[in-house]
């Protein structure tokens, strides 16, 4: 007797980008899996996505948030509707992205091959480059308290077999019923950087295996030269860096090195080196140590 597919549930976070979202949701028609729904979770977008969504997808549910939560906190929304109805998996997926026909498939069958494994990835390469990687997964160095994801590399088949890795990103993540379960959802504290990094710590700690696999493909259609110098990506990736430290319990050497090494360096350098002054960056910085030693997480409220 055949055994049944594991069912999916598909989650596509948006905050506008309908353009993508429809691009994204047409790539998922052609998926080869037989037992997979789409759900579409709306951050209070303000180009019409629910409305187009549901014109154009009658068979996609779409839930809206009525305001912007965040990552965390808008993936969580799906992630109960996933565990409320019964799913043996929820993937994560962005709406910038383009999926092949079998990704789903080999992710599924990755992760039913060792109960012990709890979340893959699949290989995610650049939308324009698709022969080069924008992520194969990641490594912790718990030494400088950094997570470093494998990535902007030619793919020239480096990563040929499934293999354990430290986290995959929350781009595309494929998570296990009973890792919710056991290890909880995103920490919405984080709101956008970062979460799915600390969400990875506590599922492997949680006693759960986590999978590259490369044979799974997904294009995103990040820019190949993509600037992250903006006000809210400094204040996002100081402070939550700084969160992940305290959430994963990291050792002394690695706040040292992310508060004394790394950040103080980049902050003197936007300040005192000519060519770094245009940069934006340390207004955002400045909130975000102090936001971090007062306790305020979640979205960015300038003050």
């Amino acid at each position: 007797m055949r055994r049944m597919s594991p069912r999916v549930l598909i989650i596509i976070l948006c905050y506008n980008g309908v353009a993508d979202t429809l691009a994204c949701l047409e790539s998922l028609q052609r998926v080869e899996y037989p037992s997979f729904d789409l759900l579409v979770i709306d951050n209070a977008s303000s180009d019409g996505t629910p409305e187009v969504v549901r014109a154009r997808f009658p068979q996609v549910k779409v839930i809206e948030n009525g305001a912007n939560l965040g990552f965390a906190a808008g993936n969580n929304v799906g992630l109960r509707y996933a565990l409320r109805h019964g799913y043996d998996y929820a993937l994560l997926l962005n709406n910038d992205t383009e999926v092949a026909p079998d990704f789903l498939a080999r992710l599924i069958d990755a992760a039913e091959s060792d109960p012990k494994i709890g979340a893959v990835g699949p290989t995610i390469t650049y939308y324009e480059r698709p022969d080069l990687i924008w992520s194969a997964g990641g490594m912790i160095d718990w030494k400088r308290g950094i997570a470093v994801m494998r990535a902007n590399e030619v793919d020239s088949g480096q990563y040929h077999e499934p293999a354990d890795v430290d986290f995959v990103t929350g781009c595309a993540l494929l998570v296990k019923r009973a890792v919710l379960e056991r290890a909880g959802l995103l920490d919405e504290r984080f709101f956008m950087y970062f979460e799915e990094t600390e969400w990875c710590v506590r599922i492997r700690r949680a006693g759960f295996r986590i999978l590259h696999v490369p044979r799974s493909r997904v294009l995103h259609k990040i820019p190949l030269n993509a600037r992250f110098d903006k006000e809210y990506l400094a204040y996002y990736m100081t402070r939550n860096r700084l969160l992940f430290l305290r959430a994963t319990g990291a050792p002394l050497r690695a706040w040292l090195d992310a508060l004394l090494i790394q950040d103080l360096r980049t902050y003197l350098s936007m300040v005192m080196r000519p060519k770094w002054r245009t940069r934006s960056g340390r207004i955002g910085m400045r909130h975000a140590w102090i936001d971090f030693w007062r306790g305020r997480f979640g979205k960015w409220e300038m003050r």
